[in-house]
């Protein structure tokens, strides 16, 4: 899931970039390229994968 939100993060921050809107700092295509790095980072680290199988069922 956090791996899909990356990259409509990253698809918005290259459309701002393409386009050459001048919109607030806050949603420059910089600081989307880097929310989108950085909920890339923990989809790759496993956080929001879902539930994990714990110890052994006998």
């Amino acid at each position: 899931m956090l791996g899909i939100a990356a990259a409509v993060l990253f698809f918005i921050a290259f459309l701002i970039n393409a386009a050459e809107l001048a919109v607030n700092d806050v949603f420059s295509s910089t600081n989307l390229m880097l929310l989108g790095l950085g909920l890339l980072a923990l989809h790759v680290a496993g956080v929001g994968s879902g539930w994990a199988a714990r110890g052994r069922r006998g």
